[in-house]
């Protein structure tokens, strides 16, 4: 069975930085192209950036030039790096195994 578990999430100040982190188990990633989304209060889950398995990367233009997303594949594992972020940006993020598996969610708060 295929579980994804992301960490990584917490309250930071606007402008500030974070590293989410999504450890895949039961099947090995490399293979599959992965993606996080995120959700916000009342709004519908958004895409936010997706990685292929050749290393390919796309990013939501509203987040684009701030997040990256990458992959170490020897830790199976998928990383979102969150720089400059803004109140906007406040939500549950997901990460997804495209057409798997979604993991569980980690809250993102950026708030003064």
């Amino acid at each position: 069975q295929v579980q994804l578990v992301e960490s990584g999430g917490g309250l930071v100040q606007p402008g500030g930085s974070l590293r989410l982190s999504c450890a895949a188990s039961g099947t090995i990633i490399s293979a599959y192209a992965m993606a996080w989304y995120r959700q916000a209060p009342g709004n519908q889950r958004e895409f936010v950036a997706r990685i292929t398995s050749g290393g390919s990367t796309n990013h939501a233009d509203s987040v684009k030039g701030r997040f990256t997303i990458s992959r170490d594949n020897a830790k199976n594992t998928v990383y979102l790096q969150m720089n400059s972020l803004k109140p906007e940006d406040t939500a549950v993020y997901y990460c997804n195994l495209i057409g798997l598996a979604w993991g569980q969610g980690t809250q993102v708060t950026v708030s003064s």
